[in-house]
């Protein structure tokens, strides 16, 4: 099958795909036809840095993994009601890097079914009813999901999706811009702030007569702007759930498999034991799969209720093969090893170059699992949005591929494939201080600007035109 244009490919997404799934760069998306380790290809062979993927764990098309896939793919694959060795094989390996007590595995095909799964485990064990979350946290697009993602229920604009009551948001425990910042508390106990945030939520259920089903959170927040929590916070929070008698969740589905580097999973750098791990994306290295894991009473609780589990993909042979892969490679290639020296390194070059630009308000990270926090002012820490957009930009054109995130979108986000090396730092810190110097002297290069029209929000930019000029589909006006 012949190749398609990407003004074709564009015009055919906007006939066929839904508007609401976006795209990366969406004024001049990227058609990318290839990858391999830690670089993407778009259709002109063009080579671009990937500090995004997350998914692709273990880099793009690790030939170890993609020949496991294809291997078992030539010989079976079918639902999880046979006996095959995979399926136990992986479940046994999972519970390995796991606390004692973690010894039941279900599967699933995506982080979001690990996070429902998770829900209804809590609910069936504690026959309880309210749910404690986290402000700006997003666990998955399911309706279960997106009652707990004030990520997403915040963008809601038509009045159908609001959280429902027994649904209770803390505040996140961003020690820079939340509710108690380091600068207006010194020498406080901020764990303990932001885990009483949580207990007077207790409290507040119980008094209105209801009961706390359990508490769920990322061991870091990725999507509310890579939040490292302050220490004793999820130790003391956990205490709070259990006492309430609630169970404690931990979403592990975009920082867990080594990205910490000084852990296996990122809850173990709080030192607690979740009563359910869930986790997803990086597992299968680009291939669904993801997974729930508890203790046996819960496990035995969820029995309990009469209805089987059973999920027709998830823990099927390839979907195992594939996840048992990615667990060797982790392994023999010392890819925690690498998140911790790689990442450290990053960490050192980024504090220097905070000394020189005033723009650089935080650097906080774990492993390969880094922010940026972009300010106009260091004293009142006013969110730099602009110019974080203007960094995204920009990294683009120089073929490294970045984002933004957090509740005023003026983080910038780290969380590449963990075979990223100090190579690939130095060449990303390079362009940074390129870019950093244009932001601080005004100097900015010219970018495509738009006037939207608002009757059509799709719209997208393509380079398929004559040379210097570019050709939008659609309604806006766009001037590159």
């Amino acid at each position: 099958m012949a190749a398609l244009t990407k003004t074709e490919t564009i015009a055919m997404r906007k006939r066929h795909i839904g508007e609401s799934c976006t795209l990366f760069f969406k004024s001049d998306p990227l058609k990318i036809v290839r990858a391999k380790g830690q670089y993407m290809y778009d259709e002109h062979d063009n080579q671009y840095l990937d500090c995004i993927n997350n998914v692709c764990h273990v880099g793009h098309c690790h030939p170890y993994v993609v020949e496991a896939g294809a291997k078992q793919m030539q010989v079976l694959n079918t639902n999880s009601r046979f006996l095959h060795d995979n399926m136990v094989k992986l479940a046994r390996r999972l519970t390995e890097t796991l606390p004692d007590d973690l010894k039941v595995v279900y599967f699933t095909n995506s982080g979001s079914e690990a996070n429902d799964l998770a829900l209804r485990l809590a609910k069936h064990h504690t026959k309880h009813s309210d749910m404690i979350v986290l402000k700006g946290a997003y666990h998955g697009h399911v309706i279960s999901l997106i009652d707990l993602s004030s990520y997403k229920l915040d963008d809601m604009k038509d009045g159908v999706h609001k959280a429902p009551s027994s649904v209770h948001m803390a505040a996140c425990p961003d020690t820079y811009r939340g509710k108690y910042r380091d600068d207006e508390h010194p020498g406080k106990d901020l764990g303990k702030m932001y885990a009483d945030d949580v207990k007077e939520i207790i409290d507040s259920i119980h008094e209105k007569g209801n009961t706390v089903s359990g508490f769920m959170a990322e061991s870091m927040q990725s999507c509310g702007g890579q939040i490292i929590y302050p220490d004793g916070y999820l130790e003391k929070v956990f205490k709070y759930v259990h006492q309430a008698g609630g169970i404690n969740i931990m979403d592990e589905v975009q920082v867990g498999f080594g990205r910490v580097g000084s852990h296996f999973w990122s809850f173990q750098a709080q030192g607690v034991v979740p009563d359910i791990v869930t986790m997803g994306k990086p597992m299968g290295n680009g291939h669904p799969i993801a997974a729930v894991v508890t203790t046996r009473e819960i496990a035995a609780s969820f029995a309990a209720c009469g209805a089987e589990y059973f999920n027709t993909y998830g823990g099927n042979p390839v979907s195992c093969a594939i996840g048992l892969a990615v667990l060797d490679v982790i392994e023999n290639e010392d890819l925690r090893g690498k998140a911790v020296q790689v990442g450290q390194y990053f960490l050192d070059k980024l504090n220097n170059m905070k000394k020189t630009y005033t723009l650089i308000g935080d650097i906080r990270g774990h492993g390969m699992f880094v922010g940026i926090d972009l300010v106009n002012d260091r004293k009142t820490r006013e969110p730099a949005t602009e110019a974080a957009e203007y960094a995204v930009s920009r990294l683009k054109e120089e073929r490294i591929l970045y984002s933004r995130d957090g509740p005023h979108m003026n983080v910038l986000k780290f969380k590449p494939p963990m075979c990223f090396t100090k190579d690939n730092i130095d060449f990303l810190c390079e362009k940074l201080e390129v870019i950093f110097d244009e932001l601080k002297s005004g100097n900015l290069k010219p970018m495509c600007t738009q006037e939207k029209n608002t009757n059509n929000s799709n719209d997208i930019l393509i380079d398929d035109g004559p040379p210097n000029k570019k050709v939008c589909i659609g309604l806006d006006t766009q001037v590159c």
